[in-house]
């Protein structure tokens, strides 16, 4: 547990201490700012011209007007280019400098070094799209009232949040690791189940947050976004097992990850009767977005493709690395 804790610290600082980090953040906020801004400006639209969806317009996923369009093919374009960048140097980096070797003779199991490095590269990845919550107060929007009320269940909310942050400072400092995975353990289910309870339960609460705007396809839209990108990093990160340029992993990564992506402009050449069309829009990513999440509505085949294919790369991952060590 130690040994997987110091790889996924290692793992995750390398981050903020090269270039490639930086360079994810800055095109990311740079998207992702170019479509907020456009979605603020067709929710103050006035006239027949506006948007139905805010979050399809922020997701690359709106069909109309034109300007809406052209920003979803931006957007899932540069998805797996960034998704790319980080993964682009997780294994491929090591293979490059010489240092895969002694990675794979340390006391250290092949899933392990799988497990760290994915799960660092995700924890970028979440940290890149938690900078984006700062856009959902106006794209719902959002309205807090605070009650003064503390019941049962809030305090439960705020004693399972403090043991989330006692056991993140306790990974940072290197703390037993099994005590570590308990308190983190202890406080999300404590966390998870106060604020249920808490939303349900109790007829006054510490803060009324009201939404003018249905705040459903908020949620179901970062639910997809965190699986969706979890399925892009294990593809990155089993094309960095492959080769040892980070430039010719990055533009491998690429290209599988638009295999992804590029589906969804056929759509338009199969009729909805067809065999081929439900095909098409099982494999494509922005349909999904489009059609679903960013409606409110969660589809159990998109969940159940990002999940098995997350997998099914993070297991050839290992055996890649089992066969190099046998090499």
């Amino acid at each position: 547990m130690r040994a997987t804790q110091s790889l996924i610290r290692r793992e995750f600082t390398a981050y903020f201490l090269s270039p490639v980090g930086y360079v994810a953040l800055f095109g990311f906020l740079v998207l992702t700012g170019l479509l907020f801004n456009l979605a603020l400006g067709l929710l103050t639209e006035q006239g027949p011209r506006g948007v139905e969806y805010p979050m399809q317009v922020l997701l690359g996923g709106a069909e109309s007007p034109n300007a809406a369009l052209v920003a979803g093919v931006l957007f899932w374009g540069l998805f797996p280019a960034v998704t790319g960048i980080i993964t682009s140097r997780l294994i491929a980096e090591e293979r490059g400098t010489g240092t895969l070797e002694s990675l794979l003779t340390a006391p250290v199991r092949d899933w392990q070094v799988v497990c760290a490095k994915f799960v660092a590269c995700f924890a970028f990845y979440l940290l890149l799209w938690a900078t984006t919550l700062v856009y959902v107060p106006v794209l719902a929007d959002l309205h807090a009232e605070w009650q003064g009320n503390v019941t049962v269940y809030a305090a439960v909310l705020v004693v399972g949040l403090v043991l989330v942050v006692l056991a993140k400072i306790g990974f940072w400092f290197e703390l037993n690791g099994w005590l570590v995975l308990l308190l983190g353990a202890v406080g999300t289910a404590l966390a998870v189940t106060g604020g249920y309870l808490h939303a349900t339960k109790d007829a006054e609460h510490l803060v009324r947050v009201t939404a003018n705007i249905d705040p459903r396809p908020v949620v179901t839209s970062y639910l997809g976004v965190v699986l969706a990108g979890a399925m892009f990093l294990a593809l990155g990160l089993l094309v960095s097992s492959w080769v040892k340029s980070q430039l010719v992993a990055w533009m491998l990564s690429l290209l599988l990850g638009l295999a992804f992506v590029l589906p969804a402009l056929l759509r338009w050449q199969f009729d909805t009767g067809s065999v081929w069309y439900p095909v098409v829009y099982y494999v494509s990513v922005p349909e999904h977005f489009r059609r679903d999440f960013t409606r409110g509505v969660i589809d159990t085949r998109p969940l159940v493709l990002y999940v098995s294919v997350t997998l099914c790369c993070l297991f050839l991952t290992v055996r890649s690395l089992e066969a190099r060590r046998l090499r």
